[in-house]
């Protein structure tokens, strides 16, 4: 029986998949238009083709469309997912849609807005509180694909429910509403879910009468063993093969060899398998994006700016060891149109000018401040990402007392009377300070280190969550200064670099003169903690922990002429910017994913 709704590109019978009725494999690769420059978006599609790939997926990212409740979703510029998607159909690509609402995908909250995942409800769940939003997502994001289904004409063969599921939770009514959402929408094309190949997330993930795929990053046949045991007469299908893998911070850089990455993708395509490698191209968590995981101890593990994962296409587009050895896995025979690397600037040092102190830098900034008895959350303050700096007038008395900040989301600097005194972490969140009696002005600059993006930590909040105690006194009466470093204008960045005298942290900025822009790599040395801005746009977060030492910068953020680079650094500052040819993403450690 073929399964699909009536004039779907795609249908299957028999174990196998047909595109209007002929035998067909998906041949996709992953490439998120919100990890890549607009600009480049036809360029890399392109080279996706040129990897011998029939087909594009994507998710859509909600937070990156709508980080403010009181905004309309955004489908404008780079968040243009209507042009991406068309572009792909120009450059003869399928297109697979994935759009959650939760998307995982290393990216802050999972896709889920904070302002959402804040409130108190069952997320991902058949919650009233929860559904009610995504159907106002929906309402506005669907609209986007109906006319680029393949059944109007457009690329898009397939939409997929929902997120791997099966890792998270069993409320098969959620994944109904999910899936009945997207139909009663108007979406016709194949759907399907996502799950791990194991039992227990095949059970909590799937729904009968919707196509069930498997993620994975080794051990396909027993994959295909076992979904063709419950479900005999469904094509074999892998929503996510893992050919490299993405880089916390503080960790090594992770990397998995050609023959290993090709042996199993072998083994998917396979008797008519099909395939999207996740990811063929990674991209770049630009801004403050990128998500975060914690370990089994519970501690955060923030992911890196550069989401390059290893992919057969790297971070700035070239074509890798791996991406010729899987087009000749896929047996492409067409010529490859692209070159292997776009142009680069030569290498060259830029001298850190213009300095302005981190705290004086920051209060130049206008902002709406909360005063409240105690620290707001970013919640409160309406925070995705960022900083607060929290401000309170405490008296210490005269010897040593333990300033303990609790509840600390993920890293906060504390001074008093402008003088910096310590870091502090969830593992290590007390200063001893010495008072004389007198009044002081305290204050804690909290830091977001990243959303978790997987499992039931998705939706934490950030910011001060507990009390900030001298001894085991309470300090009451907060003022909160939001710092959304992502949404800053170019105002608000030129009134913190003007700020005043510079410091061991602090602002800074240097000038690069170009004649024809052209990629780049920036690196910091000397620097240790903060964030790097290319002409008023927040390329990410750097840090000297490691193991990603260069931030790409892609041509279309320079202008011939000159170009201003923008330095917060929040711990100690170095003397210049280097501009290198090559990336330096990190020591590496080959890295295969298993499930037991």
């Amino acid at each position: 029986m073929i399964v699909p709704l009536t004039g779907a590109a795609l249908s299957w019978r028999d174990r196998r998949l047909y595109r209007r009725g002929v035998p067909h494999q998906i041949l996709s690769g992953a490439l998120h238009y919100f990890r890549v420059h607009p600009a480049l978006w036809r360029d890399r599609l392109r080279r996706l083709a040129d990897l011998g790939l029939n087909t594009v997926d994507t998710y859509v990212a909600w937070n990156y469309h709508q980080p403010s409740v009181s905004r309309k979703p955004d489908f404008t510029g780079w968040r243009d997912i209507a042009a991406f998607i068309a572009l792909a159909g120009e450059e003869g690509l399928d297109v697979i849609v994935r759009p959650g609402p939760y998307i995982c995908a290393e990216w802050s909250n999972g896709g889920l807005p904070a302002w959402l995942t804040g409130r108190d409800i069952a997320l991902r769940s058949s919650d009233p509180g929860f559904t009610g939003p995504v159907g106002d997502w929906f309402d506005a994001l669907v609209p986007q694909l109906v006319p680029l289904q393949a059944t109007h004409g457009g690329p898009i063969v397939a939409v997929q429910v929902e997120n791997e599921f099966g890792s998270f939770g069993d409320d098969a009514a959620y994944l109904r509403w999910n899936r009945d959402a997207l139909l009663t929408r108007g979406l016709r094309e194949l759907l399907f879910t996502a799950d791990g190949p194991t039992a227990l997330m095949q059970d909590g993930g799937t729904i009968p009468g919707t196509l069930a795929a498997a993620t994975l990053g080794s051990k396909a046949p027993a994959a295909r063993a076992l979904l063709s045991a419950r479900r005999p007469d469904e094509p074999f299908v892998v929503a996510e093969y893992w050919s490299g893998w993405f880089d916390h911070w503080g960790e090594h850089h992770h990397v998995r060899g050609v023959d290993s990455a090709a042996g199993t993708l072998a083994d998917i395509v396979a008797d008519g398998g099909s395939v999207s490698i996740y990811m063929a191209h990674g991209g770049t968590n630009f801004g403050l994006w990128a998500g975060a995981n914690t370990d089994p101890a519970g501690r955060l593990q923030p992911t890196v700016t550069s989401y390059d994962s290893d992919a057969p296409i790297a971070e700035d587009g070239r074509l890798t060891p791996k991406f010729h050895a899987v087009r000749a896995l896929l047996g492409a025979t067409g010529p490859v149109r692209v070159p292997e690397r776009l142009p680069v600037l030569p290498p060259a040092t830029l001298p850190l000018t213009h300095r302005s102190g981190l705290l004086d830098g920051l209060r130049a900034v206008p902002a709406a401040v909360v005063a409240a008895p105690r620290p707001a959350s970013f919640e409160r303050l309406g925070l995705e990402s960022g900083m607060v700096l929290h401000t309170a007038r405490v008296t210490v008395p005269d010897g040593e007392h333990t300033i303990t900040v609790t509840g600390v989301r993920d890293r906060a600097l504390i001074f008093m009377d402008d003088a910096f005194t310590a870091v502090v972490t969830p593992d290590a969140p007390a200063v001893t300070v010495r008072g004389t009696g007198a009044t002081v002005t305290l204050e804690v600059l909290v830091e977001s280190l990243g959303r978790v993006n997987y499992g039931h930590e998705v939706g934490g909040r950030k910011g001060l969550l507990g009390p900030v105690l001298v001894g085991r006194r309470g300090v009451q009466g907060w003022a909160s200064r939001p710092i959304p470093l992502q949404d800053w204008s170019a105002a608000a960045l030129s009134a913190a670099v003007a700020a005043g005298p510079g410091g061991e942290a602090g602002f800074a900025t240097a000038e690069l003169h170009v004649d024809a822009p052209a990629d780049t790599f920036f690196a910091l040395p000397g620097s240790y903690r903060g964030m790097v801005w290319v002409n008023d746009f927040l390329l990410g977060r750097y840090w000297e922990v490691g193991p990603q030492v260069t931030l790409y910068c892609p041509a279309p953020l320079l202008r011939p002429g000159r170009n201003v680079i923008t330095v917060l650094e929040l711990e100690r500052l170095g003397t210049t910017v280097e501009l290198r040819a090559e990336p330096e993403l990190g020591p590496p450690e080959e890295y295969i994913e298993e499930f037991d």
